[in-house]
């Protein structure tokens, strides 16, 4: 059997990030976030969304209860960089592997990442992974209709957002 780990909502102005595992065999699907504070000013420079992303790892591929002849394939974006190297250390560079994440490991991980999405109110756009630019806009829209409520969940940590005035005092 195989754990497929993968994040969703990485890149996105939006809430935090989901960090999900998948079993195909018996299509088991977990997940936990990663929350929107550690893409705030102090936390993000830090890095410290990479510890919390290894940390949620560990935990899922714990609750799933890797057996000895399974592998862990975990995705190749940055932010799972950490988590790669720490599932390496527990369970063997034999076990682990990096890989590009599609299909339904994929699908879960994003519907996860839109349904907490969707629980602050905002209706994404739906082909938004194909559309990056497009979405930030859509993203930035929501956020500017009401500021005072919602730049709250805005990852204001990243570097260009400070050219937005919404963003420069919070």
């Amino acid at each position: 059997m195989t754990i497929l780990i993968d994040d969703a909502g990485t890149g996105d102005l939006l809430w935090g990030v989901v960090i999900g595992a998948y079993q195909p065999e018996t299509e088991t699907f977990i997940y936990d976030i990663i929350d929107v504070s550690f893409f705030k000013e102090g936390a993000f420079q830090e890095k410290k969304h990479f510890e919390e992303a290894a940390k949620i790892s560990l935990s899922l591929v714990e609750r799933l209860n890797l057996k000895t002849y399974e592998k862990i394939k975990v995705c190749q974006g940055d932010i799972l960089n950490i988590a790669a190297e720490r599932l390496k250390e527990r369970y063997s560079e034999g076990v682990v592997e990096r890989v590009h994440v599609e299909g339904r490991a994929q699908e879960l991980i994003e519907g996860a990442y839109t349904d907490e999405l969707r629980n602050l109110g905002y209706e994404p756009m739906p082909d938004r992974t194909e559309r990056w630019g497009k979405s930030f806009w859509h993203m930035y829209d929501w956020v500017k209709r009401d500021p005072e409520e919602r730049v709250k969940w805005a990852k204001t940590g990243f570097p260009n957002l400070r050219k937005f005035k919404i963003f420069q005092t919070r």
